[in-house]
């Protein structure tokens, strides 16, 4: 009997999962594993990471849907936590398939981790196999005319979007799952204990549905609803005007390629009417913008943790501990700021407007380095990804590819009358100011005490003063940069 060993890891569905449509395809047993790792020793260069508490609680449920889903398909679905290359060979020795199969990992630690044990297991005459299923286009097969790797978004969209259009394959359906008989021991989900208690901060994430077939049901949502008005809607951050399916793609439980594909018929679907399929079109720039992420991560590991950009070693960062703890509880006394990092801690996730505007103020308005802020929403994003979240706050910092001019400092009071003109998103997150007119609903500060007292609030009591003003901290950080270019 021909035995192959299947090992997810942020590829968590049945559909459209190459390494797994492969095993079953060609071995007369198959086994699924999933690998808690929280042991294996930290990169000296790249910090290797445990996955933050937000997305232990989506790791939880959607291994637990996994978990029912391989099992009503006849399969066998084992958990076990550890060492993740130490567990593989345990399982190898214990098991002992013919072979190794997974889907390949584009994060620095997770080549070396995955080149390592590949080494090992082909010593010992087992065979190993990787496939492309994360990325629609893999680093190394996207280069500019010359051979090089790109460095600017605009140009890898242009050679990547005709590029997909052509050979974009029919994605996978869902295999014959091959059960085995004597199934290697499995632990309880219950007892890896993902879910926080104690206290239990979840309550909001009850937004959410993980699993493969919400995933698809979300998709097929956003493109009945929102995706031929997505570029019109997508930066109001009190519209559903998204697909929010970035959690499902960074657990893997939906892939780019189904994705890509099903919105390509509805590009079709949208013939003649030129504003909708621009609005798709912009939708799958999106996704692309991810693929591009990676390229970067690839080419250039150390961006993990340092600019792209060497000179921004030199930006003279202020660590304040004080201002990051209030700007991570959203107690900075500025509305879209406060709004923003309070939705992030009630629901895991945050508009990606909003994104850009606190990431503005930590950097540029408090001076404290990207790197702080990346961490806080690696640990309380539920679509945490190591490539998404590095790319985004380096550009922020201006350090970055693509990055934006280090003279941009986004106002957050401007940008939330653009794009919260009523104020309804602050209303939702930052209750405490739902009784201000839209007037002052973004600069409270400036409301006459009058108007304070009708709406029932005392800044630096029942709201926060500014932080930092807004004017000076903005040529604080100008002068910052400016003396960072003069000692480059």
């Amino acid at each position: 009997m021909k035995k192959a060993l299947v090992w997810l890891r942020d590829d968590l569905r049945l559909r459209d999962n190459p390494a797994l449509h492969h095993a079953c395809e060609h071995y007369d047993a198959v086994l699924i594993v999933y690998i808690l790792d929280d042991e294996t020793p930290q990169t000296e260069n790249y910090g290797d990471r445990r996955i933050g508490g937000a997305q232990r609680w989506w790791l939880h449920h959607s291994l637990s849907d996994l978990k029912d889903n391989i099992e009503k398909h006849g399969g066998t679905f084992i958990l076990r936590r550890g060492q993740a290359n130490t567990v593989v060979q345990n399982l190898v020795d214990e098991w002992e398939p013919q072979a190794v199969l997974w889907n390949r990992r584009y994060t620095p630690w997770g080549i070396n981790h995955d080149k390592n044990l590949k080494s090992k297991l082909q010593d010992q005459n087992i065979a190993v196999q990787s496939f492309k299923a994360n990325l629609l286009m893999e680093p190394w097969e996207v280069q500019t005319k010359t051979g090089g790797n790109y460095g600017v978004y605009t140009p890898f969209w242009k050679n990547i979007r005709p590029r997909i259009m052509q050979e974009l394959e029919t994605p996978l359906d869902i295999p014959q799952l091959k059960s085995i008989e004597d199934s290697p021991a499995s632990d309880t989900l219950n007892d890896w204990g993902l879910l926080p208690t104690q206290p239990d901060w979840s309550g909001g994430f009850n937004i959410w549905s993980p699993g493969e077939d919400n995933a698809l049901k979300r998709l097929d949502r956003f493109i009945d609803q929102a995706a031929a008005q997505y570029d019109e809607q997508r930066d109001q951050p009190s519209v559903e005007g998204t697909s929010r399916l970035s959690p499902h793609l960074a657990f893997g439980e939906i892939s780019p390629r189904l994705i890509w594909y099903k919105l390509r018929f509805a590009l079709e679907s949208a013939s003649g009417n030129t504003n909708a399929q621009d609005n798709i079109d912009v939708y799958l720039s999106e996704i692309a913008w991810r693929e591009f992420a990676y390229h970067l991560l690839f080419h250039h590991p150390q961006t993990i943790n340092q600019p792209l950009k060497d000179k921004y070693n030199k930006v003279p960062w202020i660590m304040n501990e004080d201002m990051y703890q209030k700007w991570c509880k959203g107690q900075t006394g500025i509305p879209i700021i406060d709004a923003g990092m309070r939705q992030l801690l009630q629901t895991g996730w945050m508009h990606n407007r909003v994104r850009m505007l606190v990431g503005s103020f930590l950097v540029k308005n408090c001076l404290i380095p990207w790197q702080a802020g990346e961490n806080w929403f690696w640990d309380t994003l539920v679509d945490a990804d190591q490539a998404s979240n590095v790319m985004g706050w380096q550009w922020v910092a201006g350090s970055g590819a693509d990055a934006a001019p280090y003279f941009r400092v986004f106002n957050p009071v401007t940008q939330g009358e653009r794009f919260d003109s009523n104020g309804d998103y602050i209303r939702e997150f930052v209750p405490e100011l739902s009784g201000l007119p839209n007037q002052y609903i973004h600069k409270p500060w400036e409301a006459p005490e009058d108007v304070l007292r009708e709406a029932r609030i005392k800044l630096g009591t029942h709201y926060p003063k500014p932080l930092v003003d807004l004017k000076t901290s903005r040529q604080a950080a100008l002068d910052a940069y400016a003396k960072m270019k003069e000692s480059s």
